[in-house]
């Protein structure tokens, strides 16, 4: 497992990792209530990489690509 800490980085690699194997590919978001933070998890199997988000602006980036994720799983390309 690897935690990364750029989202940027964390976005391209999870939509690079899903485009590439979308069958074995498994998405996972996580409320830590303690720690007031939601962990992201993509994987493949293979590889796993995972994202911290603890500030509030990063709610609405997570809300984006949860949405762009979705839209490429119910799209028939």
């Amino acid at each position: 497992m690897v935690f990364v800490k750029d989202w940027e980085d964390f976005e391209i690699a999870a939509e690079a990792m899903y485009m590439q194997n979308p069958k074995t590919c498994r998405y996972s978001m996580k409320y830590i209530h303690s720690k007031g933070a939601v962990l992201l998890k993509v994987t493949d199997n293979v590889k796993c990489i995972q994202y911290k988000a603890e500030i509030m602006p990063d709610l609405k980036k997570i809300e984006k690509f949860t949405g762009n994720l979705m839209g490429h799983m119910a799209s028939r390309e």
